[in-house]
């Protein structure tokens, strides 16, 4: 079946979509985007998100192409018309198309681009690789320095999701001077003595809606928190460890460079936090 597209006020099939060729997101990666989870034909986490968008465009000095209001409308739409039940709905904005190309930005008037899409994940929830757990590798972090705005500059994030496959794991952690920064397309921590570490809040990580949820959660459940610094050999030497995304929501860790945490299964305090999450996320969809 042929998806329902948006596209700059259009509501269109996928295969009548598109965007200019001078399109800054298509030449320069000038462009940030959002991934919000439905579960139950409803939006997870919504707000968070569009909150997050506003603050990427500021950061770049983007306009925002519409309100929040409108782009609740718009995802809604787009779920109805994809009869999304479990699933994903993409948003990307770009800086636009000047007519050329130039690394001088274009002038004011120049309306950004707004692309939305869906993808149906039917499971989503119950997907069988969180009983499973993940096996992850360990690679260097290259990346820019503003890893907290959310830019399509993905290209080294799939490098590390390439190499982590051609070594027979599932994903990788990125690590600079060091210190874990985050996974590939998550938000990393590991569990040692039933305390949960992660990274704090910086430029150097992004500012997940998933772990600002989740650990809100694990406060609630009196579960013990700590926001630093921590090494790969940490994590190693942890009892167990997981990743929280829009897309996954809470994934078990179970190896980290081949080494085993715990038993090699998914860990306590990680099933818990899925379960939890997913509870509240569906009390509260929009």
């Amino acid at each position: 079946m042929t998806r329902t597209v948006y596209v700059n006020g259009e509501y269109l099939p996928e295969t009548e979509a598109k965007v200019s060729i001078f399109d800054r997101g298509f030449l320069m990666a000038d462009a940030v985007y959002e991934v919000t989870s439905v579960l139950d034909g409803k939006l997870i986490d919504f707000h968070g998100h569009a909150v997050r968008l506003a603050r990427s465009l500021t950061e770049l000095d983007m306009q925002q192409p519409c309100s929040e209001s409108e782009l609740l409308e718009i995802h809604r739409e787009l779920v109805k018309r994809n009869n999304i039940e479990e699933g994903l709905v993409y948003l990307q904005v770009t800086r636009g198309s000047d007519g050329d190309r130039d690394f001088v930005f274009p002038p004011e008037d120049v309306k950004p681009t707004l692309v939305l899409f869906t993808q149906n994940k039917p499971g989503l929830a119950d997907n069988p690789a969180a009983k499973k757990g993940a096996k992850i590798i360990s690679i260097e972090d290259i990346r820019w320095g503003r890893r907290d705005i959310k830019t399509t500059q993905l290209l080294y994030p799939s490098m590390g999701k390439m190499m982590a496959k051609a070594a027979g794991c599932d994903d990788a952690w990125m690590v600079e001077d060091g210190y874990v920064t985050e996974g590939t397309s998550n938000n990393a921590y590991f569990v040692k003595n039933g305390k949960i570490v992660t990274r704090p809040l910086s430029n150097e990580i992004l500012h997940g809606i998933t772990r600002k949820a989740v650990l809100r959660l694990a406060a609630e459940a009196q579960m013990e928190i700590e926001e630093r610094l921590f090494t790969i050999d940490e994590a190693k030497e942890a009892d167990e460890a997981f990743t929280t995304s829009a897309s996954a929501f809470v994934m078990p860790v179970v190896e980290i460079d081949g080494v085993k945490l715990g038993d090699g299964t998914p860990g306590p305090i990680a099933k818990r936090l899925r379960e939890i999450y997913l509870e509240e996320s569906r009390k509260t969809a929009i």
